[in-house]
C-alpha cells in the first residue's frame, strides 16, 4: 500500500518519517522547500503537487493548518479526491471543525474515495516517534482496510465514531482539557517565581504528585529551561484548537469556563510573542509580574 502526506511541517514530518521506516513508498508535498528537502533526506518521494501525492497514494494523510486548507487540498480543482482511485482513503489528521470535516465528507459521496476523520494527539515527540493517538472515524471496514497505515504512524487507534467529525468533536473535548492545564501550569509557574520558588524542586514535587500529569511536565521543563520557541509546539496551534472548541461549545450551548480563561491566556502570549511555542504564555506573565523561573 502506497502512502502520501500534504503538509510537512513538525507533525506531518513525522508521519511521513514512521510511514518510511515501517516500509511504505511514500510521497509528499509542502510548500516549503525545505521541507521538501528534509523529506527526500528521510526517503521519501517528493512531488510537485497535490494532484500528483493523489495520483500515487492509496491512503493521504492531510496534516494542515485549518479547515479551509483542508477543503483546498481535498476538494480544490487539482485536489486528492479528483486525482485518487477509488477505494482509496484520505487520513484527516489535522485538527478542523467538526462542521468542516463533515462538509468535505459530504462533498466526497459518490468519488469512491473515504474520508478517515482522525485527528491526533501526541504533539511534535508523538509525531515524530510514531506514538501519537488517533481519534478515528469511519466505518468499520474502512479502518480495517487501512489500519496497517495508521499503525505506523501511531501507538493508540480509538475508534470515536463511524461519521466525520466525530474524531474532530473528541480532539475539541481533549483541547479543552489540554489547554485548561496548561493555563493553570502558567499560572503556578509564575507565583513560583514570584516567590522565589526553584524550578526543579517545583519539578520534582509537581511530577510526582497527582497533578503530575505528561501535559504539565512538559510545559513545566519548558518553562524552567527556558525553551520558548522551536519545541515543536507553536502557540498558533493552540490558539487555532481552543477557537474551534470554544466556537462548539458556544453552537451546544455548553459554558466552558476554564477553557475560556485559558484561552485569554493563549491569546495574550499569541499577541507578544506570535512565532513562539505554548510556553511564552508563562513568559507573558513572568514579565507582568517581574520574576522568572529558572531549574
Amino acid at each position: 500500500m502506497r502512502a502520501g502526506v500534504i503538509g510537512l511541517g513538525d507533525m506531518g514530518s513525522g508521519l511521513a518519517k514512521n510511514l518510511i521506516k515501517n516500509g511504505i513508498l511514500t510521497t509528499g508535498f509542502d510548500l516549503s522547500n525545505l521541507r521538501m528537502d528534509a523529506f527526500v533526506q528521510m526517503g521519501g518521494t517528493p512531488v510537485a503537487s497535490i494532484a500528483e501525492v493523489g495520483n500515487n497514494s492509496d491512503a493521504v494523510f492531510v496534516m494542515v493548518m485549518n479547515g479551509e486548507q483542508a477543503k483546498s487540498v481535498i476538494l480544490g480543482e487539482n485536489g486528492l479526491a479528483s486525482h485518487m482511485s477509488k477505494g482509496g482513503a484520505v487520513l484527516l489528521t489535522a485538527t478542523i471543525k467538526p462542521v468542516e470535516a463533515r462538509e468535505i465528507d459530504t462533498a466526497l459521496q459518490g468519488s469512491g474515495v473515504h474520508l478517515i476523520d482522525s485527528p491526533v494527539s501526541g504533539g511534535f515527540p508523538g509525531a515524530q516517534n510514531g506514538t501519537l493517538t488517533m481519534m478515528a472515524a469511519a466505518e468499520s471496514d474502512v479502518l480495517n482496510k487501512y489500519a496497517t497505515i495508521m499503525e505506523a504512524v501511531s501507538s493508540t487507534i480509538h475508534r470515536v465514531g463511524t461519521h466525520a467529525g466525530d474524531g474532530q468533536v473528541m480532539k475539541s473535548c481533549l483541547q479543552t482539557l489540554i489547554g485548561s492545564i496548561f493555563g493553570a501550569t502558567f499560572e503556578a509557574t509564575t507565583l513560583a517565581a514570584k516567590a522565589g520558588v526553584s524550578g526543579q524542586a517545583l519539578y520534582d514535587v509537581f511530577s510526582t504528585s497527582g497533578a503530575g500529569c505528561g501535559v504539565a511536565n512538559v510545559a513545566l521543563e519548558n518553562i524552567i529551561d527556558r525553551k520558548f520557541e522551536g519545541t515543536g509546539s507553536g502557540i498558533r496551534t493552540m490558539h487555532k484548537d481552543l477557537t474551534i472548541s470554544l466556537n462548539m461549545a458556544e453552537e451546544l450551548g455548553v459554558p466552558l469556563l476554564m477553557a475560556s480563561t485559558a484561552m485569554q491566556i493563549f491569546h495574550q502570549g499569541k499577541s507578544k510573542y506570535p512565532e513562539g511555542d505554548n510556553w511564552v504564555c508563562a513568559r507573558v506573565m513572568e514579565e507582568i509580574v517581574g520574576a522568572e523561573l529558572h531549574r
